[in-house]
Order: structure tokens, then C-alpha cells, then sequence
């Protein structure tokens, strides 16, 4: 009833005397009252403009789900919407659940709120209500989903997870690839209806169409390399329209011209998978099967920033979320050595860390409590609900120390077998060993991160091995060993998808190609290949570097996954670094043995990987002639030389090349006591060899 039908009834009930008035004038004024209250009704239920403004409406939960028996209870929840308030009830209808510490925006668009889930809480989906305390009993009894007051949204609460990650180490071999870029296994994901437009395998920055499913389809050929490990770059929901922001031409071309996430490295939901790669079921099946084939998986994250269109770069959560705002921010200078430095002030550091990356990327400001804890909680939720074994984190220097010493310490509590993977894109070792965790900096910070990709070692090699430069700089990198925490645990390689490839190097060639991955599988470190190196995939900078494998997408004229698809350069380099791989497996000295250094000569190079029963020599010869190569075996272990034996040796790559060793009975040390004597030094042995140029050799040493 409207409020003007409800004011004439009284007066009318007042007027009994007035009978023949009441039926020529007030009866028919009733009748127009009750039309109008009628149409009055009706328009007030429907919603108008202001209506819906006040519309209490929930549109994403952050995380979706969470598991029982977490050590990160409570979980931050993050609820988008609007009419969102503290002042608001938010309740469950699962017991073993609760909420508490609300916390609202100012426009009421996001409500933060700490869920506490009791260890005996019962899995499953779970229903949550957000309202208002009811203003009258006809409001409380209406239906959550269309009450302004309230309204109601599902979660889930997750059994624990059964696998826990695995991590990785230098007994491992990683395969890297891009989805996007290595085979389409599902050709209905290309062309969606929620990302119209962004499938051209003519457009070399828009999604070419690999997916899960077609990693999923490879992963024979990936084990037939010998690794075991994949990492992908990010599987995160990237922006569903071309990118106007960052325009790049296309190769040989001057036009600026749109571009897309097809990366991975844009993000606009860190709990979502791109549709273009697939379903997070997809996802999950995907890496238990590869946990099936005894493979580990690492995820590809980003805590420093998000793509430029996410939501929340126009409408953050907090004031604070951002390093500035979309009109207003600092631009990245690059200058990361300034974390390392002693002398450094807030305003020498804060280019490089609160700047935006490409003066487009948003920065996320690690120093907003909001933001920490989503981070942290993002990161934690992905090892447990996919199931990856370990995290590779991008752009480690451009965020604070003191956030990673966090965030490290909060993830490996919840999983204390995970590894993490760190990029710091910079050839100084020093400003690299900074950041590897193990032990405080002068700024009294462990950031705890595991290991990072070595590229003080990576320089080096792409100048001996590519450019033909002296091989002795490899030396004199391996000689800073002794500033990490743990150099055994580096990443090595000799590219990555942010760089040029290797054979794009100009004098790169493919028995250099083959040395320098001797040297990386058979070196200290754990090596990574990047996809279609072990082709010898030509590409200049990205996305020149970032090719199609071929073979993996519709209407390839050729499918180097099969060795019928591969040139014979191919063909060599493929079986080369197959080679190399079960090396690794079967001898297990190469990966994790004590290393010893025998000769260092120019564009020479001999050394031991050693372990107690295995006894490995490494030669390579990066001149452009021949060279014969000698050294003492003075501190090998072998068991053969001990006994005075001579003998030759096979290389274990397949060569024609043998390995000499000549013994005989000298003392090394004529002027040192019995006491000082080596063990060994009564029965001395020499090893020669003559290695062509440009090659490399591997061998066992008897027992």
C-alpha cells in the first residue's frame, strides 16, 4: 500500500455521516487512489538508478577456496562489488566457520575479512550471506539474491591438499617453455566469446593458440630430452581486448600497432587461467598427470605488478594499493643494483622499486599490509590447488627485500619442500648473490629465496661459445662461486624468452651451441633449456625470440617433435643435448658431484664433477684449430689411478676422441714430509687429448 493510499483511508473511515458524499465523491476519488497506489507499487519495484547504485552486489571472491589445516588461518578474504561496508554481517552456513576484522573501501566496491576455518570444518561448497541487520520484518523476509540488504554467494572449503610440492634442485634438468607458443592441443579455445579477436598466428604478439592441452599431448618428447622439470611462463587471466597501451610494430615493420597477453605477464585475475590455455581443470589434471611421469612443475608469478587493465588500476581496493596512480606513477629506471647499496636513500631506491614497468605496468606497493597478505595468500593458493612443486618469481629486484623475506617465509610454512626460482636480469654475480637467501645482506634481511638464474654465468658463456671470445671468462665466473649462499643451486642457461637466442649471436654456430650446453648440463647449477633451443631456433629480440615450435600448431609444414621433421643441424643439436641428458640421470656426479677445476687455459677448458663412485672429466676446446689438451690428474679419486693404472677412456657424447692416461711412479712433491705427501702422489698419472675446435667431450673414469 503507498503511503498516500494509507493517509486518505483514515479520513475516509472518520466520515460515517457522510454517507451520500462518500458515494458521489470520495468513492470514486478511493478508486483513482488505488490506481495510482498500484502503479506507485510497481514502480517501486522496479529498479531504478539509485536502487541499483545501493544494490548490495558481491561480483568475485579472493581466493575462491581455501583447505583445511592451513597455516595461513585465517585467510584475508577480498569481496568486489558494491554497497559493500564493515558495518555489514557476513555469515555461513557451514559451522567451523567465521568472520571477523571487516574492513571496507571508501566507495564501497571491496570489503576485505579475515575467514577463520576450524581444522574439523567439512569440505565442500559452502554458502555465504553479506547482509544488513533488517530494517523491518517484510525486508528480512526476502529473497538474499534480490534484497538490496542482502545477498548471498558460494565458496569452498577444500580438503588438504594431497600432494605437497616437491621443488627442485640440481638434480634436475628443466624444460621451459611457452604455452602459447609450443602446440595447440585444443583449437576451440583460439577464437572465445569472451576475448573476441585476439587468436592471429599472422600477428606476432597476438595468441598463436598453444594451450595445456597441448603441452599435455608433448611430454613424451619433453622426457625424451631428459628433463624433469617444466616451467611455463604464466597460465594468469590476461585482458580481453587488444592492448592500446603498449603498441609495437610488427617485424619489419615501423606502424605501432595493438598487441595482447598472449605472455601471460599481464595479468587482470591472479586466480583465473587465460581462457586461450584452458580450464583450471584442465590445469590440475595436467599436472597430476605429469606427477605421474615422475615430472615436476614450476608456476611462473608476478608480485610486483599487474597488466594495465586490470580492475583494479582505475578502482583499487585501498588508497595505497598502487605505487602512484594509472596518471600519476614513477617510471621504472632500471637501476637495481641501488637495492645493494649501503649508502643507499628511500629516494635512490624508489625509481626501481615503485616504478612502472615500461612506464605502463602497474606497481603493486608491497608495503600496503592489503596487498602483502593477498600476495602471499595468491601464492600459497596455487602450490595447493593445482599442485605446482615450486614458484618462479618474476622481477625479484624491482620490490622490496623486506617483502620477500615475507612472503618467502609464509609460503614455505604452509610448504616447506617448495623451491623458489628467482629472476634478477643483471650479469653482476654480486647484486645476484644478493638476493639468493641463506644468509642476511647489510640490511639485516634473508629474503629466503632459494636460488636465482645465474646470469653472471650466463654472459660468459654467450661470449665464449657464440661469439668466439676467450672460454677463460667462464673460468674466472665460476672463480666467484665462493660470494653465494649456494652457487650449486643457480639456474643456468644459455637463453630465455627475454633475450635474443643463442644462435642469433653473431659467429654463433651449431658446435658452439653444442659446447655451451655441455657445459651447462655438466656444470654446477641446475640447467634449464628454453624451448626450441634444442632445434637451434634462430630469433632476434621478442617476439622474434618467442617462434611457433614447429610442428605443434594446424597447417605446420613440418613437425620437428618427430626426428623426420628436423634438419640435420637440427637433428645433431637435438641429440646432443638428449645425450647429455641421460649423462645426467645415469651418472649423477654430473649434476650434483663436488666440481674441480684442471685446466684453464684461453679456449681450453678440463674439469671434474666428483662423487663418492664417480669420477667424470669435462673437456672443451672453443678455439678455432685443434688443441691438445694436457693436464695432471693430481686430487681425482679414481680408484684406477690410485692403483697405477694406464688406461683410455671413451667419450660418453659419442665422439671419436680417447682420453689417455698415461701413470707413473713420481713424487709430486719431493720436499714435503711423509705427512704432507699426497695420498696419491707416489703414483702420479698424465691425461692427454686432441679435441677438434669448436667441440667438447665427456668422460668416466674407471673405477
Amino acid at each position: 500500500m503507498s503511503q498516500k493510499y494509507r493517509a486518505l483511508g483514515p479520513r475516509i473511515c472518520s466520515s460515517q455521516k457522510l454517507v451520500l458524499l462518500f458515494a458521489c465523491v470520495i468513492m470514486p476519488l478511493q478508486v483513482q487512489a488505488q490506481v495510482s497506489s498500484r502503479a506507485e507499487s510497481a514502480k517501486d519495484s522496479e529498479p531504478n538508478e539509485q536502487a541499483l547504485e545501493d544494490r548490495l552486489v558481491v561480483t568475485k571472491v579472493d581466493p575462491p577456496s581455501w583447505w583445511t589445516g592451513s597455516s595461513a588461518n585465517p585467510i584475508r578474504l577480498l569481496l568486489a562489488g558494491k554497497g559493500l561496508s564493515k558495518d555489514l554481517v557476513l555469515t555461513a552456513d557451514r559451522q567451523g566457520l567465521q568472520f571477523t576484522n571487516l574492513k571496507a573501501s571508501q566507495n564501497g566496491h571491496y570489503l576485505f575479512a579475515d575467514l577463520h576455518i576450524a581444522p574439523d570444518c567439512k569440505p565442500g561448497p559452502v554458502q555465504f550471506e553479506l547482509s544488513q541487520l533488517p530494517q523491518s520484518s517484510q525486508s528480512s523476509q526476502q529473497n538474499p539474491t534480490t534484497n538490496p540488504q542482502r545477498t548471498a554467494l558460494t565458496w569452498e572449503v577444500l580438503a588438504p591438499p594431497a600432494h605437497h610440492p616437491q621443488g627442485f634442485g640440481p638434480e634436475d634438468f628443466i624444460y621451459f617453455l611457452m604455452p602459447d607458443r609450443f602446440c595447440d592441443g585444443n583449437p576451440a579455445n583460439n577464437r572465445t566469446t569472451k576475448s573476441p579477436g585476439l587468436y592471429d598466428r599472422n600477428k606476432s604478439r597476438f595468441y598463436h593458440g598453444g594451450d595445456i592441452q597441448g603441452i599435455a599431448s608433448k611430454l613424451d618428447y619433453i622426457q625424451s630430452l631428459g628433463a624433469t622439470a617444466i616451467w611455463t611462463t604464466p597460465i594468469y587471466d590476461n585482458n580481453d581486448a587488444p592492448d592500446l597501451k603498449e603498441l609495437h610494430p610488427e617485424p619489419g615493420q615501423s606502424e605501432r600497432v595493438p598487441t595482447t597477453g598472449y605472455h601471460g605477464y599481464g595479468a587482470i585475475d591472479l586466480y583465473a587461467v587465460d581462457e586461450h590455455f584452458g580450464t583450471l581443470e584442465e590445469l590440475q589434471a595436467w599436472i597430476a598427470q605429469l606427477h605421474q611421469r615422475g615430472l615436476k612443475v614450476i608456476q611462473d608469478q608476478v608480485a610486483n605488478h599487474t597488466g594495465p587493465y586490470h580492475p583494479w588500476v582505475l578502482d583499487p581496493p585501498t588508497p595505497t594499493w598502487w605505487n602512484g596512480t594509472a596518471t600519476e606513477h614513477p617510471k621504472n629506471n632500471w637501476q637495481k643494483w641501488t637495492a645493494m647499496n649501503p649508502r643507499a636513500t628511500r629516494q635512490t631506491q624508489q625509481l626501481n622499486l615503485d616504478g612502472w614497468f615500461a612506464d605502463v605496468l602497474p606497481d603493486l606497493n608491497q608495503d600496503d599490509p592489503e596487498v602483502a597478505k593477498y600476495l602471499i595468500q595468491h601464492s600459497i593458493w596455487w602450490l595447493g590447488v593445482a599442485g605446482y612443486d615450486a614458484i618462479r618469481m618474476d622481477t625479484l629486484p624491482h620490490v622490496p627485500r623486506r617483502f620477500w623475506e615475507q612472503w618467502a617465509s609464509e609460503v614455505k610454512r604452509e610448504f616447506p619442500d617448495t623451491k623458489v626460482l628467482g629472476e634478477l636480469y643483471d650479469s653482476d654475480p654480486v647484486l645476484v648473490a644478493y638476493y639468493q637467501g641463506g644468509r642476511r645482506g647489510h640490511d639485516q634481511i634473508d629474503t629466503k629465496i632459494d636460488t636465482l638464474f645465474d646470469f653472471g654465468l650466463f654472459t660468459p658463456i654467450r661470449n665464449a661459445f657464440a661469439k668466439g671470445k676467450p672460454l677463460r671468462e667462464v673460468h674466472q665466473m665460476f672463480a666467484r662461486d665462493w660470494i653465494y649462499a649456494d652457487a650449486n643451486r643457480l639456474a643456468t642457461f644459455i637463453g630465455v624468452h627475454d633475450m635474443p637466442r643463442f644462435m642469433h649471436e653473431k659467429g654463433a654456430t651449431i658446435q658452439g651451441l653444442q659446447s655451451a650446453m655441455t657445459l651447462m648440463m655438466t656444470s654446477r647449477g641446475t640447467p634449464i633449456l628454453y624451448y626450441g633451443d634444442e632445434l637451434a631456433m634462430p630469433g632476434g629480440e621478442h617476439p622474434d625470440n618467442r617462434r611457433d615450435f614447429p610442428g605443434g600448431f594446424p597447417g605446420d609444414t613440418r613437425n620437428a617433435f618427430d626426428p623426420s621433421g628436423r634438419e640435420p643441424s637440427e637433428q645433431a643439436v637435438w641429440k646432443h643435448i638428449a645425450n647429455l641428458g641421460a649423462l645426467r640421470k645415469k651418472y649423477p656426479a654430473l649434476a650434483v658431484g663436488q666440481s674441480l677445476d684442471l685446466i684453464d687455459a684461453e679456449q681450453q677448458y678440463a674439469y671434474a664433477r666428483i662423487s663418492d663412485r664417480q669420477t667424470l672429466i669435462v673437456l672443451l676446446n672453443n678455439d678455432t684449430e685443434p688443441a691438445t689438451i694436457e693436464f695432471n690428474t693430481q686430487g681425482l679419486p679414481s680408484q684406477a689411478i690410485l692403483k697405477g693404472w694406464s688406461f683410455q677412456c671413451d667419450d660418453l657424447l659419442g665422439g671419436p676422441n680417447r682420453l689417455s692416461v698415461q701413470a707413473h711412479s713420481s713424487s709430486l712433491a719431493p720436499n714435503l714430509s711423509d705427512t704432507e705427501t699426497p695420498q696419491n702422489a707416489g703414483t702420479q698419472a698424465a691425461a692427454s687429448l686432441t679435441l677438434p675446435a669448436r667441440t667438447s667431450a665427456v668422460f668416466l673414469l674407471p673405477e
